[in-house]
Formats: C-alpha cells, structure tokens, sequence
C-alpha cells in the first residue's frame, strides 16, 4: 500500500535502535526539524513491531543488529502488515550483503550511524518523497554485488536440475527462515537448536546448491520455485 503524505503535515516517525544513548541523540536531532514528529521509541524489535502497528507512522528507522529479533525480521514483519510504513535499515557495517537483504526485504534507505546529521536528515526527506537513498559510497559497492551476485547465480543454475530436491526437510526450514532475512541466531531460536547446528545446516545448503553464500543460496531459491511450495511444517 503507497501512503501519501499531505503537504505541510509533520511526519511521524518511529525510531529503533538497542543502543539507548544513540536512540536518544537520533530522536533529539530529528525532533530539531519541525517537519518531523517522533511519536514513539524502542530499543527491541517486537516492542518496535507494536508500535508500528499501534501508531501506524510513515517512516521507521530501523537498527538492523539487535538482540533477540533482529531489524531484518522486524522490517519483514512491518512489511508484511502492509501499512506503507517507510523503513529506513539504520546500522554500523557498510556490508553490501547486509545491503541487499535490507532493501531485498522492504527497507527503502540505508544508512550508517556514522553518517553525518545533515545526511540523515536528506536521507529521511529522500524516502518520504518515494526515493531509495543509498550513500553515495555505498551505492556503488551495492550494485556492483547485487550485479556479481545476480550473474553468478544465473550462471550456476542455467541448463541444471532442480538442486532443491536434495535438501533434507529440516534443510528446506533453514533455507526457508534465510529467505525471509531471519539471521543464524533467529533460526536457531525458531528451530529450537543451537547456532552451531545451524551453520552446519547451512554449510550442507551451500554445497548441495553449488553456491558460496547465503544470497547466491536464497536467489536459487527463489529463482527455482521455492518459494511456491507449500509452507514448511517445522519439525520440532
């Protein structure tokens, strides 16, 4: 859903991160822009999740490396309630991967707590006006990736079977959970084993796929139907 903003109305905004005194230094530099109205803070993703759904804002900044739930499930979460929420990834690693899976899942702008205050500001405003904001050094290494990323698994898959077939059921839950963005401590919590167990399940993915990393494995995934099947029963 595309949600309009009327001319002259504040924006309202939620902000997320778990550190709580940059939480604070994010809502006092945006509260100095009269455009802006933060009407509600968090510093866990599922207290973050209520209020979008209580207050339903038009932009989300969102810390994507959290404990418990990460911002990678809660933008999927938000996403997934369909409201035209805007959310910005808000995190300390320029990782193109990372990059990829944020704006792959919803996030409409990324940026890095390092940024410098005038940049979050334009960053904001690029995102209400319906733009994607990437900093300028960052949008470069994004593309270059996503282009290596996208011709490497077009290669590995064209004129091969189907190598999803092989995947074990439990294999088929953890590349299912890597598809939605859940990170290797997400799944391992939602799959009731340990992160250990977890990057095994992964190693045999990438192998059984013929891929070398966890976006090449859910581009394959994608591209090879997976995600038509029917939803996975978790075996607990």
């Amino acid at each position: 859903m595309r949600r309009n903003i009327e001319f002259g109305k504040k924006i309202k905004m939620v902000l997320v991160d778990d550190n709580f005194d940059h939480l604070m230094g994010i809502r006092e530099l945006v509260g100095m822009e009269g455009k802006f109205e933060v009407i509600a803070t968090a510093t866990n993703a599922n207290v973050a999740i209520n209020l979008v759904k209580k207050y339903q804002p038009d932009v989300v900044l969102m810390d994507i490396n959290m404990p418990e739930k990460d911002g990678l499930t809660a933008i999927s979460e938000i996403e997934r309630l369909n409201l035209g929420t805007k959310i910005i990834a808000l995190t300390g690693y320029d990782d193109p991967d990372l990059i990829f899976r944020a704006m792959k899942i919803g996030a409409k702008g990324y940026i890095l707590k390092t940024m410098a205050s005038a940049q979050l500001i334009y960053a904001i405003e690029e995102v209400v006006q319906g733009k994607v904001y990437l900093p300028s050094g960052l949008s470069s290494r994004f593309f270059e990736y996503f282009q290596k990323t996208f011709k490497e698994d077009k290669t590995n898959i064209t004129g091969k079977e189907n190598l999803l077939q092989y995947l074990t059921q439990r294999e088929e839950e953890v590349l299912g959970l890597l598809t939605q963005g859940v990170t290797y401590k997400g799944v391992a919590s939602q799959l009731f084993i340990s992160e250990t167990t977890v990057k095994t399940h992964v190693n045999n993915i990438f192998q059984k796929l013929q891929v070398n990393d966890r976006t090449q494995a859910v581009l394959y995934a994608i591209n090879n139907g997976f995600m038509n099947r029917k939803k996975l029963k978790i075996a607990i």
